[in-house]
């Protein structure tokens, strides 16, 4: 499965976690929007379907696209939505060092790799998490519900079980 990043050059490249990803050859990197492949899924904060197996043969044939860009220029997503399949990661800690602890503020490697393990392909989420030393972290953080989401049969599913893993008010 292809992995494709937007780069929007607004993160310190040596604490970027796709550009780390692109040295290492793990990925696609593109600087301009229009270079993105189309009918590829795309990961969205702002999708209203979440991320589940049943899309996994749109991200074997067409990819899976992630943004690296801050959240102020986050609503560029909307000029590309159309032409992408936009999906939005359920809930999940980050273990990157910038947002440890953090529910839903996943660096760009850790959101790559959930959506992985949710389409089955752990091996290779390991594989790119692996580039990092807190990276493998992530997966054991996280255990339980990538394991439940990659087990649900769609978005409707993922969203029910997302609930049993956020914190209660």
């Amino acid at each position: 499965m292809e992995l494709v990043v937007y780069n929007a050059r607004e993160c310190d490249p040596k604490k970027c976690t796709a550009m780390r990803l692109y040295r290492f050859e793990k990925i696609k990197m593109v600087f301009q929007l229009q270079e993105l492949p189309q009918g590829a899924i795309l990961l969205d904060p702002f999708a209203e379907r979440a991320l589940s197996g049943e899309d996994a043969e749109i991200a074997r044939k067409h990819g899976l696209v992630a943004l690296d860009c801050s959240w102020k220029q986050i609503e560029q997503i909307s000029r590309i939505r159309a032409r992408m399949v936009p999906r939005a990661l359920p809930y999940l800690v980050a273990t990157n060092p910038t947002y440890y602890g953090r529910p839903t503020t996943l660096s760009t490697v850790e959101a790559l790799a959930a959506a992985l393990v949710i389409l089955g392909d752990k091996t290779s989420a390991e594989e790119i998490l692996n580039k990092f030393k807190w990276g493998p972290t992530f997966l054991e953080l996280n255990r339980e519900p990538l394991e439940a989401y990659a087990r649900a049969k769609d978005s409707t599913e993922i969203v029910i079980l997302q609930r049993q893993f956020m914190p209660q008010e």
